[in-house]
C-alpha cells in the first residue's frame, strides 16, 4: 500500500508523467519486496525515491521502467497502461529510460559516441537525426569532449555522465537514476546535479534513488520512502521530518532539520532551509533560545 504524509495530495492525471498502481512485485525467493505499491510522479517534480540498501528502491525503477514486470498492478505514462509486449515496451522506453547504478551494466560500445547513439540507432531513425540527438546529449552532460574516446578509457564519473547522455538520447519525458551520484567524490556530485539541472531545463522529469538522506533534502521536491515493502509518498517536508517514518527506513533526520531541532528552533514548512547557507541565515535571524546539546545525542552529518 501507499501511505499519505500530512496534507499532500498525488498529482492529478493531467499533471502526472508517470505512475505505478497497485503493483505487487518480488524475484525467486524474494516474491514480496513490493506489495501493493501505488506511487505518482508529478511533470516536472524533482523526486527521490529513498530507503536503505536492498529495500526495493530499484525494483521500484524497474518496474516503472518497464524493464521488470510486476505480478499484479500497472504503470501508467503518457495516460496509457504500459503492456509488457514488444511493440508496448518499445513506445513505453521512448518515453521513460532508466539509468543504472553501475555504468558498466549499460556501456558496451568501443567508443562514446557509438554508445550514446546505441538507442536511436534501435529505434531506425535517420542517420542525421541519431547525429543531432547525439550531439545535443553529450553537450547536455558536458561529455562532448569525450566523444571518440574509448569507454574503458574514461573515469567512473564520465562514464556515468556518459550512460546517462545515452538514455537522453532517448529524449524521454522521465529519466529515472538508480542511485546516480553513489561512487562519486564531492565534486563529481555537484557535477551530476548540475547536470540534472540542465536535463530538467530542457523538460526531462528526473527521478532518482538514494539512501542519502541530506542529498535527497537539498535536491528533492517529494519523496518516495521504501520501507517493510511499501512505499509511503509525499511532500519533501513531510516525508523527511517523519522521525518513525525514517527509522522504519532505517534511515535519519536530514542534517538541517536534526541541528534546528537540536537548537530548539522551529522548522518553516513553507521555507525550509536547504543549504548551509540558508541555515545559517535561519540561525542568524533566530530569537529561539537554544537548547543546550544534548551529550548523548547521535553526532550530526554535514
Amino acid at each position: 500500500m501507499t501511505h499519505r504524509l500530512g496534507s499532500w495530495s498525488p498529482p492529478d492525471d493531467a499533471a502526472t508523467a508517470l505512475a505505478a498502481r497497485g503493483v505487487h512485485a518480488g524475484h525467486p525467493g524474494v516474491p514480496d519486496v513490493l506489495d501493493c505499491v501505488s506511487a505518482s510522479i508529478g511533470t516536472g517534480v524533482r523526486t527521490a525515491v529513498l530507503g536503505a540498501n536492498g529495500s526495493g528502491k530499484t525494483t521500484l525503477l524497474r518496474v516503472l521502467s518497464g524493464a521488470h514486470r510486476p505480478r499484479e498492478g500497472h504503470v501508467v505514462t503518457g495516460g496509457e497502461v504500459l503492456r509488457h509486449d514488444r511493440a508496448g515496451l518499445r513506445a513505453h522506453r521512448q518515453r521513460v529510460q532508466l539509468v543504472a547504478q553501475d555504468p558498466d551494466d549499460q556501456l558496451f560500445s568501443a567508443d562514446v559516441r557509438a554508445d550514446v547513439s546505441y538507442g536511436p540507432t534501435n529505434l531506425g531513425l535517420p542517420a542525421d537525426e541519431i547525429g543531432r540527438r547525439v550531439d545535443e546529449a553529450l553537450a547536455l552532460l558536458a561529455v562532448t569532449d569525450l566523444a571518440e574516446r574509448p569507454v574503458h578509457h574514461l573515469s567512473f564519473g564520465q562514464r556515468k555522465r556518459v550512460a546517462i547522455a545515452g538514455a537522453l538520447a532517448m529524449r524521454p519525458a522521465v529519466l529515472l537514476l538508480d542511485e546516480p551520484t553513489a561512487g562519486l567524490d564531492p565534486a563529481g556530485v555537484d557535477e551530476m546535479l548540475a547536470a540534472l539541472a540542465t536535463l530538467e531545463a530542457h523538460g526531462t522529469t528526473v527521478v532518482l534513488s538514494t539512501h542519502d538522506v541530506d542529498l535527497a533534502w537539498a535536491w528533492a521536491d517529494e519523496v518516495l520512502l521504501v520501507a517493510d515493502h511499501v512505499v509511503h509518498q509525499g511532500s519533501l517536508v513531510d516525508a523527511l521530518t517523519d522521525e518513525p517514518l525514517l527509522a522504519a527506513a532505517r534511515l535519519h533526520l536530514p542534517w538541517p532539520v536534526a541541528l534546528l531541532r537540536r537548537l530548539g528552533i522551529a522548522l518553516d514548512p513553507l521555507d525550509p532551509p536547504r543549504t548551509v547557507e540558508q541555515v545559517a541565515a535561519r540561525l542568524a535571524g533566530s530569537a529561539s533560545p537554544v537548547a543546550a546539546p544534548d551529550p548523548g545525542a547521535r553526532p550530526i552529518r554535514a
